[in-house]
């Protein structure tokens, strides 16, 4: 236990860099999604603005009711841009997520916090295991760590275009649909 916390404690103390800025480029990263496959960034670019949203942890309160805000979005037909949520939860946490909120877009898995880190969004050591009930089962969901809540915009060319470091999950919708439509 105690080398398990000095070794998250340097993987936190490592993540600890500067945060992206609007003008930067983003990084160009590739994650598993809910299924085990590979998202890539780079090939969400050239069309539209890609919406990467940081929360800390699946099927937890305020995660849920920013995901489903997403989803009732994207549920509504054409949209304004692509969205991908990442969190430090592991891929059976997002597919249970997923199926249980039936989410439409894609989760992805960063449990080491390294796609955070290349965004500059803080991350600290997984929290407690919380326990939820999915296709009428109990599941146990754990995580090896835990990311602040941000948002960023990319441009489709790559761009940050927009930050925000202090998301309240249930206004983060309306916040980039007001940021999109004021940038037309």
């Amino acid at each position: 236990m105690k080398i398990w916390l000095i070794g998250m404690a340097a993987l936190c103390a490592a993540l600890t860099v500067t945060a992206l800025e609007v003008g930067d480029s983003a990084p160009l990263f590739t994650a598993k999604d809910q299924d085990g496959a590979d998202w890539v960034l780079k090939d969400q670019l050239g069309d539209k603005p890609v919406v990467v949203y940081f929360y800390p942890a699946a099927m937890t309160g305020g995660c849920t009711k920013q995901a489903c805000s997403y989803r009732d979005y994207v549920k509504n037909g054409e949209t304004a841009f692509v969205v991908v949520g990442i969190s430090a939860d592991g891929i059976q946490n997002l597919k249970w997520f997923q199926t249980s909120e039936n989410l439409n877009f894609p989760l992805l898995s960063d449990p080491a916090g390294r796609i955070a880190g290349q965004f500059g969004v803080p991350v600290k050591a997984g929290e407690k295991v919380i326990t939820r009930t999915v296709d009428g089962s109990e599941v146990e969901l754990k995580r090896s760590a835990t990311t602040a809540r941000w948002t960023f915009i990319i441009s489709p060319e790559g761009k940050v275009v927009y930050k925000s470091d202090k998301v309240k999950a249930t206004e983060d919708l309306g916040a980039v649909m007001t940021f999109l439509t004021e940038a037309e």
